[in-house]
């Protein structure tokens, strides 16, 4: 797995930085060992991993979630996460509150025209009635609407049925995805001739809202959480795997357990594409790199 070298990664899902407008947290009590459980703890609930030199940074992210919630000590938040009958619901805080989207339209595209050049043409050609594509994680939704808009220009979805779905851990990542309003940054990738055929432009000329009829072309948004397996199980039968730009956060442990169950869900053949800056070569054979048609994706064989 490639390092995050900070350079590489241009879509920062989890930012090291207080959230704005946070509340003080200098009189947080946070006793011997707290940080060390913290992160232990939300590694193996997201997947996140933080470093040692990144614990002052997770303090920073959670400390406000726990004053918010009356706490004057971080070891009691991490008791609420760890031990609370009602802590799922805190965890969807504890996501949106470490993940922030920042991404765009046509990002790694050379996997965008592999999907619609080579890996259907072959999945058709081997009998494929319906194809099942995933996008996880969605983040604001420019990753699916960007698949919609290379399936709809190959004419794909009037050649075979197409079942794509988008989802993320993060509910703020949903709610911005279900909102369909991007601002100029979104589009820095995508030609302005893509972006009025499938967008409008808002009243306030700084955003374009995704025209419904592409917006449709995504068959479901779902929250769902890669590292826990009876929400992963919604994967079964998947043909094709968009998951980029997310293991670079993850240990490789957690890497490996995940990459095996897509493994485990997904029908054969099938392809899994991660992002430029992610490796799977040294964590599992289950995928074998491939290039195809100049973008290299991970086929399961």
């Amino acid at each position: 797995m490639a390092a995050d070298n900070g350079a590489a990664v241009t879509q920062e899902r989890f930012i090291n930085v207080a959230p704005p407008g946070a509340p003080d947290t200098q009189g947080l009590q946070v006793p011997d060992r707290t940080l060390p459980l913290l992160r232990d703890l939300v590694n193996v609930s997201t997947g996140i991993h933080f470093a040692d030199d990144r614990l002052m940074y997770l303090r920073e992210r959670l400390g406000p979630l726990a004053i918010d919630r009356g706490f004057d000590s971080l070891l009691d938040y991490y008791y609420l996460l760890k031990y609370d009958k009602n802590a799922d619901q805190e965890w969807a805080r504890v996501i949106d509150t470490l993940s922030v989207q920042e991404t765009y339209f046509w990002r790694e595209s050379d996997q965008l025209s592999a999907l619609v050049e080579q890996i259907l043409p072959r999945l058709a050609k081997a009998g494929r009635l319906s194809v099942c594509i995933w996008s996880i994680p969605c983040a604001s939704g420019e990753e699916p609407l960007s698949l919609a808009m290379a399936l709809e220009e190959h004419g794909w979805f009037d050649r075979l049925r197409i079942d794509l779905h988008a989802a993320d851990a993060s509910e703020a990542a949903l709610r911005k995805a279900a909102a369909g309003r991007y601002g100029a940054r979104a589009f820095r990738q995508l030609s302005p001739a893509m972006r009025e055929k499938y967008f409008t432009v808002e009243s306030n000329g700084r955003e374009w809202a995704v025209n419904p009829s592409l917006k449709a072309r995504v068959a479901s948004w779902n929250r769902l959480n890669v590292v826990r397996p009876e929400e992963s199980a919604r994967l079964c039968g998947a043909d094709v795997i968009f998951c980029r730009n997310l293991f670079i956060y993850f240990t490789e442990a957690t890497v490996r357990s995940v990459v095996d169950r897509f493994a485990d869900l997904m029908r054969s053949p099938g392809i899994l594409c991660v992002g430029a800056a992610e490796s799977l070569l040294r964590l599992t054979t289950r995928f074998e790199l491939q290039d195809v048609g100049g973008a290299y994706v991970y086929a399961r064989t």
